[in-house]
């Protein structure tokens, strides 16, 4: 079977000692424009660290043709957003509620980087491709979750491409206030959850050492209108801005230890519908 690359060269890459474009723009460009594979290039230009060059080489093209297959779904449904999340971490998820916020149990520099480029990567692909643009959801046990580090994806990331889903409760979950997200972010605001959480479990979080999948057992996420997120602010924060998107309720349950799913999932839909009817005018 033949396969079909290109190489640094045609970006203008002849020697490593001169002046080029970033190695990993290169890359990324090769990636979008629906290339297998590519050279070496120069030797010294792309990474001479074997582990590192089959990072760099793996996760742009993984990246880009997965993001694509999702997006070629939902573009035949006449979706625009894809959303993306980071993997949970068994680091993070265990201290997930409780993350310090000067940045210590995060990306160091070089992952940030990392995961700036993917995302930029993925998100041109899209719009060029599909015309779709990319949301990040931020997620309790991930490497995006404080309040810091929505701040930092949101500056590092092209604001053209790349959007945030804003979920509520994983906001408070992880630190922030979803009305004080939307005061410095709602312009990069572009897909919603609705999603509560309970205070005394939030407490627990918070003051002990229980893990997110504990968390998730207990029932830290209820019915909207049970917690503590206020939706009246969030909504009316919303419509200052003009948001015309999708606002989701979701309820993040797992089954207890019998296997059973409590609060039922109708009985809870049905309240938080009737809550965001009666109580917010939605």
């Amino acid at each position: 079977m033949m396969r079909v690359g290109n190489a640094p060269v045609s970006w203008g890459v002849y020697e490593a000692s001169r002046p080029n474009p970033p190695f990993g723009d290169v890359l990324d460009g090769i990636a979008r424009a629906g290339y297998a594979g590519t050279e070496l290039g120069p030797y010294g230009y792309l990474p001479t660290s074997p582990r590192e060059l089959d990072h760099e080489l793996r996760s742009r093209a993984a990246s880009v043709r997965a993001a694509l297959d999702v997006a070629r779904l939902l573009a035949s449904q006449r979706v625009r957003e894809l959303i993306v999340a980071d993997d949970e971490d068994p680091g993070r998820t265990a201290q997930a509620g409780r993350v310090p916020a000067d940045g210590s149990a995060g990306f160091d520099d070089k992952q940030w980087r990392e995961a700036v480029t993917t995302l930029n990567a993925v998100a041109r692909a899209l719009r060029d491709e599909l015309s779709m643009t990319v949301v990040v959801h931020h997620h309790a046990g991930t490497f995006v979750e404080t309040p810091q580090e929505i701040d930092r994806l949101l500056a590092e990331t092209d604001p053209e491409i790349v959007g945030l889903l804003l979920d509520t409760g994983h906001a408070v979950y992880g630190g922030a206030d979803p009305v004080e997200v939307l005061r410095r972010h709602g312009d990069r605001v572009r897909y919603v959850h609705l999603k509560d959480v309970r205070a005394d479990e939030l407490a627990r979080v918070r003051t002990t050492d229980i893990g997110m999948s504990e968390a998730w057992k207990r029932g830290v996420f209820c019915p909207l209108g049970e917690g503590v997120v206020d939706f009246p602010r969030v909504v009316e924060s919303l419509r200052a801005r003009d948001y015309d998107g999708w606002l989701i309720v979701e309820q993040d349950v797992v089954p207890d230890d019998q296997g059973r799913l409590e609060p039922e999932p109708f009985a809870s839909a049905r309240h938080s519908r009737a809550y965001l009817r009666e109580k917010v005018g939605l």
